[in-house]
């Protein structure tokens, strides 16, 4: 019998800081089975939820020990049984895996692994499954925008936020972006964004106010709402919705905002998407990807030895520019 063929990939033994990722180079490749392929990772995704995950505070535990990361670009390997889809050496993106995005080669369901077009290499490749699937799931599934309304992207510099201003920019609506950065400014206007403000300045909110005009902002997509909610509150329009991406903490506001504008406040999560929401979000997003809207941004690169460094700068870097994304 073949001996086994080994790995490099990312452990992660007890739940904690970023210390607690390690590289190990004796992990065994995963082999597929029934409805399963095998992914030759080229790049993966690193996405915020993966260090809550790893902190042990997030409402999803994994069994340890286990391997993050679910957005992956490669190459398939080999397929299991029952894949009529996908056959060696197709170019694909995956929006989860069973063995964990963080290694040279990953186990995923047929159903969360889509192909990747040839414009797109494999550095965007993983930058699209959590950023774009959240940001198609909060603005267009939950806020339910439509053409002409205005958006707010309440952080829009990082992945999940350029792939808000992309889709809204290409769904008609006014777009306005946030960043705290010259540069996180300059790529949310290349981006879809009709206006850029930057939420280090102590007026930014006057300004977005004044661009709102009486009407207040249709639809905020908010990344950061234990900084951000009260804010969202003062500028939201009658009926207006506002949809909680991302918080990192608690905050207190007025409950009568909501009440004296009758507005929404909705949280989402890329995990709740059912199967044939998946479907929906994937047809919407291959679409933008074949005309040439979706076109992912890429931030800080890290080689998989630096993924501590990478869990480090996520959370407390200084105002994102891009999807960061970890090369193999």
């Amino acid at each position: 019998m073949a001996a086994q063929k080994l790995m490099r990939a990312v452990r992660v033994f007890q739940f904690g800081g970023p210390e607690v990722l390690k590289l190990q180079s004796d992990v065994a490749v995963p082999i597929p089975k029934d409805s399963e392929v095998l992914i030759k990772v080229h790049a993966c995704g690193v996405n915020p939820v993966e260090t809550y995950i790893r902190s042990g505070t997030y409402s999803r535990k994994p069994v340890l020990p286990y391997t993050p990361g679910s957005d992956v670009a490669g190459v398939i390997e080999a397929v299991g049984d029952n894949v009529s889809a996908f056959k060696k050496g197709d170019r694909v993106f995956t929006t989860a895996t069973i063995s964990g995005g963080y290694a040279e080669y990953v186990l995923a369901a047929d159903h969360t692994v889509y192909k990747l077009p040839e414009k797109l290499d494999f550095k965007q490749g993983a930058a699209i499954g959590i950023p774009y699937f959240s940001a198609y799931r909060a603005l267009i599934h939950s806020a339910r925008a439509k053409a002409g309304e205005t958006v707010l992207v309440h952080g829009a510099s990082g992945g999940v936020g350029i792939a808000t201003c992309q889709i809204a920019r290409a769904y008609g609506l006014k777009v306005l972006g946030t960043a705290s950065t010259e540069e996180g400014q300059k790529i949310v206007l290349q981006n879809g964004a009709h206006e850029v403000f930057n939420h280090k300045e102590a007026n930014y909110i006057d300004k977005i106010k004044k661009s709102g005009g009486e009407k207040g902002i249709d639809v905020i997509i908010e990344m950061l709402a234990n900084v951000n909610l009260d804010k969202d509150l003062s500028l939201v329009s009658r009926g207006g919705r506002i949809i909680i991406v991302g918080s990192r903490g608690t905050i207190e506001i007025n409950p009568r905002d909501i009440l004296v504008k009758e507005c929404s406040v909705m949280g989402v999560t890329f995990f709740s998407s059912t199967k044939e929401e998946f479907r929906q979000f994937a047809a919407a997003l291959q679409a933008g990807m074949e005309i040439g809207w979706l076109k992912p941004v890429i931030g800080p690169q890290y080689p998989l030895e630096k993924v501590a460094q990478a869990h480090e700068n996520i959370i407390h870097g200084s105002g994102a520019a891009g999807k960061m994304i970890l090369l193999l």
